[in-house]
C-alpha cells in the first residue's frame, strides 16, 4: 500500500472525509513554500498536493497562474519541487505527497530520471492534467510500475461511456471536478456533486475527492456530506498572495495566513459526517 492508500484506509476506518491541500512549489519563494508545507498536517491537510510550476497552465485560474508565475520568477525549477518533498519527509513520512502539473515539465525533466527521482523523494502520487487515458504507456503505467499512485481527474462531462476509461489505471483516488471550468472561478453545486459522486462510485471502490471551487469551511463540509475527499487549492493560494509584502515578497502572515485557513477548513470537514448523521 502507498502512503494515500493507508491514509484512505485509516479515515474510512474513522468515517471521516479527507481534506486534501494544494499549493504551488516555490511560491512566493522556496524557503517561505516549504515552511507552509511543513505547516499543513498539524493545521490539518490529510494528503498534500503540491503543484509544479508551469508556464501555461491551461486548466487553472487567475489565482493559481499567479503562484505559478510567481515561483517561476523565483526561480523554482522541477528538481527544485523534488527537493522540497525530500525536505518535508525528513520531519514527515507518513502525510501522502502528490505531485499535480502538466506533462511537459516531466517530458523535459525526462520521464524515467522524473519517476526515479520522485519516488526517492517520498513522492507518493502525481495528478498530470494533460495526458489523457489514451496516453496512459507514455507516464501512467510506468509510474504505477514505479510505486507511485496516478490520480485521474473525471469532470461532470465525464459521461458512464467515458468513465471506465479514465478510472482503468487509476489508483489512490479518483479526483472528481465539481465545475465545468478552470480553478477557483465559481462554487460548486452540492446537490449535483453528490448525485455525481454516488454515479461514479457504481463504477469504482476507489476514494472519490471533490475540488474546484470550495473556499470555505461551509463548503468543504457540504462537500464532504457525499465525498471522500475535499480539495482545496484556489484559496490557499489566494491566502498566500495576500499576505504579500507590495513587491510580492513573503511576510510573517504569509504561513500562518494558510495554516489558519486549513485549520478552518479541516473543522468543517470534520464536521461533515456529523452533520450529515444529525
Amino acid at each position: 500500500m502507498t502512503r494515500i492508500d493507508r491514509r484512505f484506509s485509516d479515515l474510512d476506518r474513522a468515517a471521516r472525509p479527507a481534506l486534501v491541500t494544494f499549493v504551488t512549489a516555490g511560491d512566493p519563494d522556496y524557503d517561505t513554500s516549504l515552511a507552509i508545507i511543513r505547516g499543513l498536517p498539524t493545521a490539518g491537510a490529510d494528503v498534500i498536493e503540491v503543484g509544479m510550476p508551469f508556464s501555461d497552465p491551461m486548466a487553472d485560474g487567475p489565482a493559481i497562474q499567479a503562484a505559478g508565475l510567481r515561483a517561476l520568477h523565483g526561480g523554482q525549477t522541477l528538481a527544485k519541487t523534488l527537493a522540497m518533498v525530500r525536505a518535508f519527509r525528513t520531519g514527515d513520512d507518513e502525510t501522502p505527497i502528490v505531485l499535480m502539473g502538466y506533462y511537459n515539465p516531466i517530458y523535459s525533466y525526462g520521464n524515467e530520471r522524473f519517476l526515479a527521482d520522485a519516488k526517492a523523494a517520498g513522492v507518493d502520487g502525481l495528478i498530470v492534467v494533460d495526458l489523457p487515458p489514451e496516453e496512459d504507456e507514455e507516464l501512467c503505467i510506468p509510474a504505477m510500475r514505479a510505486g507511485l499512485n496516478f490520480i485521474r481527474l473525471a469532470t461532470p462531462t465525464t459521461d458512464d461511456r467515458r468513465l471506465p476509461a479514465v478510472l482503468a489505471n487509476t489508483s489512490g483516488f479518483l479526483y472528481y471536478v465539481s465545475i465545468a471550468g478552470i480553478t477557483g472561478t465559481a462554487a460548486p453545486d452540492t446537490g449535483r456533486v453528490a448525485d455525481a459522486v454516488a454515479r461514479i462510485k457504481g463504477h469504482t471502490r476507489l476514494p472519490v475527492c471533490v475540488g474546484f471551487g470550495v473556499k470555505t469551511p461551509t463548503q468543504a463540509a457540504a462537500i464532504g456530506r457525499a465525498a471522500d475527499g475535499v480539495v482545496v487549492g484556489s484559496a490557499l493560494v489566494e491566502a498566500i498572495r495576500a499576505s504579500l509584502d507590495e513587491s510580492g515578497r513573503a511576510t510573517e502572515r504569509t504561513v500562518p495566513a494558510v495554516t489558519d485557513l486549513v485549520a478552518s477548513l479541516a473543522q468543517g470537514v470534520r464536521a461533515a459526517r456529523q452533520i450529515a448523521a444529525e
